[in-house]
């Protein structure tokens, strides 16, 4: 093996049940040391520390807060904006670094408490957490939302992939029944995963007949027990070194995972501009071109673990390349973000460090793929126990072309896709629609009136006429 080859030497999670827990700097030293001890590296020794963007609290300075805990002076250093594909894209970065000579060892490392926000926010209190950022930094966006999705109320990922979903649900032409029974078998395995994980958030198993007909709206279709749970207090950490240090640290080949091959795709930023709304153009790109940069197939794989924040995301992942949902692999191993837990932008570390530990075990490749935003953002990354392949690179191996999307509109339109947000005590409140223009393109609408709601909610939508009044400056719909 050359001696700049990057391998994975060192991996670490944390979950805290307790309230109120550490403070987000605090679980990252947690997991960074345990980590470097599992890598056999002294913390001071690293040459970089990378951390994905953290939600529960922003701090002044947060790779130099943590380097200062750990005692570590690295040259390189990275704090990522918010996306559920950073941590692959820093994994990939620090890899790189390896392979050109740059940095010999590179920690990536996220964690969340917002678990304990809440448990403050309950009891009536601030956070007194340290450092805080002075003036507070603007909210990590790489790119905030097109205007008109925020004059309809459409930013909020339990919305934006509910309309995605019933835009699939739609074109495969299934009952609304039907696409809730299917989405309880396609999440029931799941959650016997994560009972067995010891570092999951949810540990119970559950039916598909539960899952199908049980909890609370948020956003329609999608009950509470089937989304991303967020309000968790967990970290995750993992140590990347080249072969020559893993040499000289006596990190046994056993102890190494290889990065054969990953890649990077977008589909559009805004959901109304996808030209089938229910399925992805950019996944298959990001997965097709990790395989051959790792030298292998899906056949492949022995394990794999696809972004789960929401069943649009298992199925259009599945639809693009092929998968059967009910693989026999299962489709993931740490029982997904509804139930192993979604802590914000960091779910992919701990997703990595999991299959790590399995191939560690297990001789053999697994597959780890990223979402970000409104499954707009895409990341597959193969490894393996065996080194070979071509590691990859940020730039994307696709950027979808959208179709256009108008502000205000009147007149007649088809919808496209919709859902119905549900406040906290489970009632309707509002329909948020993705409409069809008579002469092309497409246009945000809501839909307020209680009939209307209840009208959506039981029968398909997609596919109907409705009208489009502007009020002041957003659209309301009407049938």
């Amino acid at each position: 093996m050359a001696p700049r080859t990057p391998c994975l030497i060192g991996i670490a999670q944390l979950t805290i049940r307790s309230q109120p827990g550490p403070e987000p700097v605090e679980l990252w030293e947690r997991v960074a040391r345990a980590a470097a001890d599992d890598a056999r590296l002294p913390v001071g020794r690293l040459d970089s520390i990378q951390i994905v963007h953290t939600d529960s609290w922003q701090y002044d300075s947060p790779v130099g807060r943590l380097a200062e805990r750990l005692g570590a002076a690295p040259r390189h250093r990275a704090y990522s904006k918010v996306s559920g594909t950073a941590p692959q894209l820093l994994i990939g970065a620090a890899a790189g670094l390896i392979a050109s000579g740059e940095v010999d060892s590179a920690l990536v490392v996220g964690g969340e408490a917002l678990a304990t926000r809440r448990a403050y926010r309950l009891a009536g209190e601030h956070a007194p957490w340290s450092h805080p950022a002075d003036p507070k930094p603007p909210y990590g966006w790489e790119r905030p939302p097109h205007p008109a999705e925020l004059a309809h109320g459409l930013f909020l990922p339990v919305h934006t992939y509910a309309i995605m979903e019933t835009a699939r649900r739609a074109a495969l032409g299934l009952t609304i029944e039907e696409e809730m029974r299917d989405r309880g078998r396609l999440l029931a395995p799941m959650t016997e995963v994560a009972a067995a994980n010891p570092y999951a958030w949810r540990r119970t198993a559950r039916t598909a007949a539960e899952l199908a007909n049980g909890g609370r709206f948020v956003g329609w279709p999608y009950t509470r027990d089937t989304v991303a749970v967020l309000e968790v207090d967990q970290a995750a950490a993992v140590v990347l070194a080249s072969a020559r240090l893993a040499d000289r640290l006596g990190v046994p080949a056993a102890g190494r995972v290889h990065l054969r091959g990953w890649a990077y795709a977008e589909d559009t930023w805004e959901v109304a501009a996808r030209p089938a709304l229910g399925s992805s153009q950019a996944v298959g790109h990001a997965a097709a071109a990790a395989f051959r940069r790792a030298g292998l197939g899906l056949g492949d794989m022995h394990a794999l673990d696809l972004y789960s924040c929401f069943a649009i995301a298992l199925r259009q992942a599945c639809d693009a390349i092929g998968l059967d949902p009910l693989d026999r692999r299962g489709l993931t191993v740490t029982g997904g973000l509804p139930y192993a837990g979604g802590p914000a932008s960091d779910y992919v570390l701990h997703s990595t460090a999991t299959m790590a530990g399995l191939l560690r075990a297990q001789p053999g490749h697994g597959l780890v793929t990223g979402v970000g935003m409104h499954l707009t953002k895409h990341t597959y990354a193969v490894w393996s126990s065996e080194p070979g392949g071509r590691l990859g690179e940020a730039a994307p191996v696709f950027v979808a072309a959208g179709v256009p999307v108008v502000g205000l509109y009147e007149g007649p339109a088809v919808v496209a896709g919709y859902t119905v947000a549900h406040g906290r005590d489970g009632a309707a409140e509002r329909g948020i629609l993705v409409v069809d223009l008579p002469g092309g393109g497409r246009a945000h609408a809501v839909a307020e009136r209680a009939d209307l709601l209840a009208d959506a909610e039981s029968r398909e939508l997609v596919g109907r006429p409705v009208r489009l009044a502007p009020e002041g400056d957003r659209n309301v719909a009407t049938w």
